[in-house]
């Protein structure tokens, strides 16, 4: 359960990343909207992140919930803010891709 947990902190953090983008695109009513919800993002991924290091080792959920949160957003930038998705990039984010399952494959929890 508390992989689940952090799988969805994880995904909240990539909703503050984009949250923080779109603000940053915009201005006025939008751009307070948009903070608005990176903090309820952010509240919910720190919440949800406390809640799984009760049982799992914290140095592997906060390496999880940081590589989901990089890959998520970095997939985000390609896909909503047109950010170049290069050879090199698409490579590194794989690797840290595989980290992440390694780190959960290895884990005692």
């Amino acid at each position: 359960m508390n992989w689940i947990l952090l799988i969805i902190a994880g995904l909240f953090e990539v909703g503050f990343a984009t949250c923080l983008g779109k603000a940053r695109e915009t201005s006025g009513t939008a751009s307070t909207l948009w903070f608005v919800g990176f903090i309820i993002s952010l509240t919910i991924s720190m919440y949800l992140l406390y809640k799984a290091t009760q049982t799992l080792p914290i140095g592997t959920a906060y390496a999880v919930w940081t590589g989901i949160g990089a890959v998520g957003s970095v997939l985000i930038g390609i896909l909503v803010f047109k950010e170049p998705a290069g050879f090199w990039r698409l490579f590194f984010i794989s690797t840290l891709i595989c980290s992440i399952i390694g780190l959960k494959a290895v884990s005692s929890h």
